[in-house]
């Protein structure tokens, strides 16, 4: 009997938009009482304020409803996907990303593992800083023909690029959209624990590139042949486009970090980057256009992975039952032991991430409840902070509910159970080092 092949991307979505309404059936709904923030623009919860409330389930009609609601509520990140992958397929046929691999590749020979750990290092230097993710997706035909040309799949290539930035995002001692916002919220000032962090940061990045190239030297495959004619010098036009590229990172993580910027900057610097550099590559304006336009339509399956993993999110609010189970996921707490307490957060914080894939929403969600909760747990509040970071963030290398991922793992063509049983060991071990970390954390008084 023939085997049938494994849903793709677009029906996994699909399966978790219907399994969330589903679940507005079977899981009682409920709420916490929120009031404004005083110093930021999103509303906070006030603890032990849960009560259950009568919400009707959400029908197929508004299930349905939801899909369009999804795109049209992250409308801002698909213009994102789709005018900076017009970008950067304008820069790819100029040639300057080839002639750049070429010239990597050629210098780097004999030395793939330290062009792995480099790379590793970008991106997870992204990761801290900003929370580095949904840029990628754009990246990934790139990082395909680089990681090729030095002998490794495409797993490698996402590993060393997505997941390198997961673990950077989530063990960041000053990620905007996780640790500060979770800082703010815990009422800790900023930056504290920040030594503790940097030492696990290592750490984790290190185990993370340990088990990558391990797997990576396992699992080699035939380097893509370079053709005859390609210059292994790269030429002017090439080398002023990447030097281009170069800095709109550093000018994005400086806007990031500085000016405030949201997905609508990043995408217009980058809609400008692509322009110059399609006419610095001599393809014209005629050219340069058609090439972007191209782009455009190849990254609009990512865009729309992103949207339905936002309808997600809008039946279970909808049902009124997100609150539900964070009330149940947390409230067994209070019985257990300090340590085992901690490690029950992480754990939970990880779980929960299915069903809330942003990882700065789940720390307005759940913050507000936990951090008055370590207080009679015994926990200092910096645990709590540290049980939510090494937990929620780190499960986007496993959630299907994270846009990001599916897109990211669809443009390289891996079906997402194979993803998942690439990643589920690492991303393991990365929760096990999590979880001693937090017990480190309690013995040091942190």
């Amino acid at each position: 009997m023939k085997i049938s092949k494994f849903p793709n991307a677009l029906v996994i979505m699909l399966g978790f938009i219907l399994f969330a309404a589903l679940l507005t059936y079977t899981i009682p709904s409920g709420e916490y009482e929120r009031i404004p923030h005083p110093d930021h623009d999103y509303e906070t919860v006030v603890p032990g304020s849960y009560q259950s409330v009568s919400a009707q389930p959400v029908s197929i009609i508004r299930t349905l409803m939801s899909i369009p609601e999804g795109i049209i509520g992250r409308a801002d990140l698909i213009v994102l996907i789709l005018l900076v992958g017009g970008a950067f397929y304008v820069i790819d046929k100029t040639g300057a990303f080839k002639e750049a691999v070429v010239f990597l590749t050629a210098k780097l020979k004999g030395k793939e593992e330290l062009a792995l750990v480099a790379v590793g290092l970008a991106f997870a230097t992204g990761g801290v800083l900003s929370g580095l993710q949904e840029e990628i997706i754009a990246m990934t035909p790139v990082l395909i023909y680089f990681t090729s040309r030095l002998g490794y799949d495409v797993f490698v290539a996402v590993s060393v690029s997505f997941g390198a930035a997961v673990i950077g995002s989530a063990f960041s001692p000053v990620n905007p959209f996780a640790v500060v916002i979770a800082q703010d919220l815990a009422q800790l000032p900023f930056l504290s624990g920040s030594d503790f962090r940097l030492v696990v940061l290592f750490l984790a990045f290190s185990l993370w590139m340990l088990l990558t190239i391990r797997y990576a030297n396992r699992n080699r495959i035939e380097k893509t042949i370079p053709d005859q004619d390609e210059p292994v010098q790269m030429s002017t036009p090439s080398m002023v486009i990447m030097a281009l590229v170069a800095a709109a990172f550093a000018l994005l993580v400086y806007g990031m970090l500085y000016r405030d910027w949201g997905f609508n900057e990043i995408t217009a610097e980058f809609f400008l980057l692509g322009m110059v550099c399609g006419l610095i590559g001599n393809l014209g304006v005629n050219g340069t256009s058609e090439s972007f336009v191209q782009g455009v339509r190849e990254m609009s399956f990512a865009a729309l992975i992103m949207g339905l993993a936002n309808s997600i999110s809008i039946v279970l609010k909808e049902g009124l039952i997100i609150d539900s189970i964070i009330y149940g996921l947390f409230l067994p707490m209070q019985y257990l032991p300090a340590g085992l307490s901690a490690v029950s957060m992480m754990i939970s914080q990880a779980l929960l991430h299915f069903p809330v894939p942003s990882y700065s929403g789940q720390a307005v969600l759940t913050m507000p409840i936990l951090a008055p909760l370590s207080d009679l747990l015994g926990l200092s509040r910096q645990v709590c902070v540290l049980a939510y970071q090494y937990g929620a963030p780190t499960m986007d290398l496993l959630v299907p509910t994270n846009g990001a991922l599916m897109a990211i793992i669809a443009l390289a063509g891996i079906p997402f159970h194979k993803w998942f049983r690439f990643a589920i060991i690492p991303t393991l071990f990365i929760l096990v080092l999590g979880a001693l970390a937090l017990l480190a954390a309690i013995v040091l008084g942190l």
